[in-house]
């Protein structure tokens, strides 16, 4: 016991003796030129420019199944990989291209809502993993869902008034 003690003392001491350096006073002047010099060479990554980012598609009823094509430019100086894109729910399905597009070269995203048991004011979003500057690019679907009506008992009565709040 009085070893472990010493060995967590010992460990502790170090701990703390080391931690009195600043490490900003270690970097080097040229190696942050060097690695500036670098990153602006390296510039060239593709970028992913949409012709919108945002598409409502109004009031629909719930149950139906809308698209809509998101179209895309590589504006960038470099190839451009979609390496993935999903859906903020199962109910939103992206499909996107598997070959690179090249700079200059436009691309369709094409997402799918399925509205099903989506009742009332809907906003997705698709989350696409690229190889662009940022990784990550995001597109955005909205639509007012109007509810299926409840059908009646089977005595015939009509169903309760919804509870507003």
């Amino acid at each position: 016991m009085k070893k472990g003690i010493l060995i967590l003392a010992g460990v502790l001491a170090m701990t703390a003796m080391s931690c009195k350096e600043n490490a900003a006073e270690k970097v080097k002047e040229e190696n942050v030129e060097i690695a500036a010099d670098r990153d602006a060479k390296n510039a060239d990554f593709p970028v992913m420019t949409f012709a919108e980012t945002e598409h409502d598609f109004g009031t629909i009823n719930e149950g139906d199944v809308v698209e809509h094509k998101f179209s895309f430019t590589n504006t960038g100086k470099a190839p451009l990989v979609i390496v993935s894109a999903k859906g903020s729910c199962g109910c939103t399905v992206p499909e996107w291209p598997k070959e690179p597009i090249a700079p200059g070269a436009t691309g369709e995203m094409l997402v799918k809502f399925n509205s099903n048991g989506k009742p009332n004011q809907q906003t997705k979003q698709v989350t696409i993993s690229a190889n662009t500057e940022a990784g990550k690019e995001i597109i955005k679907i909205k639509a007012t869902v109007t509810p299926k009506a409840k059908p009646a008992a089977a005595d015939g009565t009509p169903p309760p008034a919804p509870v507003s709040k």
